[in-house]
């Protein structure tokens, strides 16, 4: 079993340690999340705990800001460099911001790969996407288009306007639309910045500006809850559906209520046990970060890396009525 610890850094965040045992730890890996106390990460910290139980010799850092900024983020990585970690394996919530400390980490032979969220290639060795951009794209606008089969007006809530990962959806998301969805009229994108309270009032701000809004996507597991809460409250259930990636544990409620059909997710707890699989073959030297390697990522199969050094690790997973009970209980 792994050891909880607490790893106080200069910046007083609060950030969580997982060894597999303090006597056989020696490859420290750090997962720098976008934020703490996030529901979705957390779900990644027991994928990433699982994974240091099964390599054996593994250390991982669990930190994070305690809001989603690359300032934050800056901070944690100057800590985890002074630590001399092996690797650091992050979820961005700035692509290009967090380039220069990265580097500065792969000078002093640090692997680093980003992983959710990416970093822009030169801050990165490797980049782990959830799933394939496009069909998380395409997803999203199923998801709302499938309970409005006579169209409508949609929006988005996103994370925050520099989430690398947030955008590539969005952008991918509208490009389907002509051809796949041309019912579906996309008439606003808006940033809760992954704060609960921000994200509801950009909730009852779309609400409030697009009294014909039949829906809301939110790609982001604060955002959508957050959006159906609001929809809850107002009494909308049943005009406005609430749909995006989430949780099932964090939105079965929602389903319940009708505040929402149904939304997807892969699972963060594969998601951070990848990223930590991948970590260690890189800072272990048995795998190679290059065009066409095929690296392993344990019990959950193998990634192929494209020309960016990039791969997409599963498919997103649909969850409604049928079946969120079931999930609900696992993540």
């Amino acid at each position: 079993m792994s050891i909880l610890k607490k790893l106080a850094l200069a910046t007083a965040l609060t950030a969580t340690m997982f060894a597999a045992s303090p006597a056989m730890a020696q490859t420290k890996i750090a997962l720098v999340v976008k934020s703490l106390g996030n529901g979705f990460f957390d779900a990644a910290a027991k994928g990433a705990e699982e994974a240091a139980r099964e390599l054996g010799d593994v250390e991982i850092i669990y930190t994070g800001p305690t809001t989603a900024t690359a300032e934050g983020q800056i901070d944690i990585v100057n800590s985890l460099i002074a630590q001399n970690v092996n690797a650091i394996a992050i979820s961005a919530n700035d692509p290009d911001a967090l380039v220069p400390v990265l580097k500065k980490a792969m000078d002093r032979g640090i692997a680093v790969i980003s992983w959710d969220s990416g970093v822009a290639p030169e801050g990165r060795q490797l980049h782990l996407n959830p799933s394939d951009t496009d069909l998380i794209g395409e997803t999203i606008i199923k998801l709302a288009a499938d309970y409005l089969p006579e169209g409508g007006d949609v929006a988005i809530l996103s994370a925050s306007s520099t989430a690398t990962n947030q955008n590539a959806w969005i952008e991918a998301a509208k490009k389907v639309l002509p051809e796949k969805f041309p019912g579906i009229n996309l008439v606003a994108t808006v940033y809760g910045d992954d704060d609960s309270v921000k994200s509801t009032n950009e909730a009852k701000g779309l609400i409030a500006s697009y009294p014909n809004l039949k829906a809301i996507i939110a790609p982001t597991t604060v955002g959508v809850v957050a959006a159906a809460q609001v929809v809850t409250d107002e009494n909308l259930i049943g005009k406005v559906n609430v749909t995006g990636l989430a949780l099932p544990s964090e939105f079965k409620k929602f389903i319940d209520n009708g505040a929402s059909q149904a939304v997807a997710l892969w699972n963060p707890i594969d998601l951070g046990y990848s990223a930590v699989q991948i970590a260690y073959q890189l800072a272990t030297g048995k795998a190679t970060a290059e065009p066409g390697a095929t690296v392993s990522i344990g019990r959950v199969g193998s990634i192929t890396l494209d020309e960016t050094n990039s791969a997409a690790m599963a498919a997103p997973f649909q969850f409604d009525k049928t079946n969120i009970e079931e999930f609900s209980k696992i993540y």
